[in-house]
């Protein structure tokens, strides 16, 4: 081979190496653009996107309470992670996600969901000198396996849209390496609160992607109780039976709806924005009021509060709940999605080779005088197919439903119930 043809090679394989280094070699997992801070959204893709996401919410609350005990989970998270395998969802499975989830066709739903999350995560309230500010941190990533190929175009816009980051892993011969940093990166942006988010044999040689939001909420009372008011008092369980809590009190100004069969009210947090809701069936009544909830009849409710003054107590509580929802998202109308003989994420790779093997979450909330912390994690695992006195009294001393909201938006950020504080 003459100079002038082995310098020509060299250039031509110079340019292939560089071309793979800055777009991951085969189309691997790496995306050079950054998030996309200022999207170009208005009012009539972002209300769209707040009303889906809480008609959801409500929808998946309404799947899991028939499970035993307390409740809690982040339906924002789970909204948040499957938005991102949505984007690689084609055919039957991008529509079933979209029925089940309230999702907007693809070109709109992603960049509301940028909106709403950024700005989520802005806090302009007004504070008090000696008030802490609210804080509420949403994080996205993507864990993928290094030798499998991804379209190019799929990651740019979980990189745009999300802010997620790519992180190369082993997942083929070294997954619990690949699980320990993914368990590791959720405990930290939770403050510490969601631990071991995917268990053991929750990944392994198939797995070729999990897609991670991890969400976590801090924030005091506008109001905070007074902890000399705290006393022990008893708390009815749904089977008549009596436990003992510690039950927080004060006389309060704050929103306050009736109705038949419940009373609910709403405690802003400092700032102004956002707020726990909490609706309180009569004696008797749970179930039949937990099981009638709608996002239509809570939206009705939610309207419906007035400014009340009265004596509010209510119990301390501190617990966590943890889901693995295929079971649930198919049996709501989206079975496609896990089903590796009918899963179309073709948007990922050009090809039906990936199916969605589970869909984990974990969430912690804990009440106390002084306000409110509450953590969630959602993992999408990818594997290849192979005030003043008042006559009105409210204690709160049986079981109860509750939402936080930011106040701003509406957006419901986490949902439960208590059952039993202890």
């Amino acid at each position: 081979m003459n100079t002038f043809k082995r310098t020509v090679l060299l250039l031509a394989l110079a340019s292939l190496l560089l071309s793979a280094c800055g777009r991951g070699a085969a189309g691997r997992a790496e995306s050079s653009l950054a998030r996309e801070k200022n999207p170009d959204v208005s009012g009539a893709d972002l209300q769209p996107l707040v009303d889906g996401n809480n008609a959801f919410a409500v929808d998946l609350y309404q799947s899991l309470r028939t499970q035993d005990g307390n409740l809690i989970l982040s339906p924002f998270s789970i909204s948040l992670a499957l938005a991102m395998t949505y984007a690689g969802a084609r055919g039957e499975t991008e529509t079933q996600t979209a029925q089940t989830l309230r999702f907007s066709p693809q070109e709109r739903l992603h960049p509301a969901f940028n909106a709403l999350d950024l700005a989520l995560e802005e806090s302009d309230a007004s504070l008090d000198q000696d008030q802490e500010p609210m804080q509420l941190n949403i994080a996205n990533a993507l864990w993928a396996e290094q030798t499998f190929s991804f379209l190019p175009d799929y990651l740019d816009l979980i990189a745009v849209n999300y802010g997620a980051g790519i992180h190369l892993s082993d997942f083929k011969t070294n997954f619990e390496a690949a699980r320990k940093e993914i368990n590791d990166w959720v405990n930290d942006r939770t403050g510490e609160k969601i631990k071991d988010l995917l268990p053991r044999d929750s990944v392994g040689p198939d797995t070729r992607m999990v897609l991670v939001n991890a969400i976590y909420f801090k924030a005091d009372w506008l109001d905070q109780f007074d902890s000399a008011d705290t006393y022990d008092s008893s708390f009815t369980l749904l089977d008549g039976s009596q436990v003992t809590v510690p039950m927080m009190g004060q006389d309060t100004t704050i929103p306050y709806a009736s109705g038949d069969g419940y009373q609910a009210v709403e405690l802003p947090y400092a700032g102004n924005s956002a707020a726990m809701d909490i609706i309180v069936p009569d004696a008797g009544r749970f179930e039949e009021i937990e099981s009638a909830l709608t996002y239509d009849s809570l939206k009705e409710l939610l309207g419906s509060m007035n400014q009340t003054s009265l004596v509010l107590r209510m119990p301390k509580f501190e617990f966590e709940s943890s889901f693995s929802l295929p079971g649930t998202l198919g049996e709501m109308g989206m079975p496609a999605a896990f089903d590796p003989g009918a899963a179309d994420f073709s948007g990922m790779t050009g090809k039906k080779d990936l199916f969605i093997g589970d869909v984990i979450h974990k969430a912690f909330v804990a009440v106390d005088e002084e306000g409110t912390e509450a953590a969630a994690a959602t993992a999408v695992i990818m594997e290849v197919a192979s005030a003043p006195s008042s006559d009105l009294v409210l204690v709160i001393d049986r079981p109860f439903i509750f939402l936080i909201r930011d106040l701003e938006s509406g957006q419901i950020l986490f949902m439960g119930r208590v059952l039993n504080p202890q």
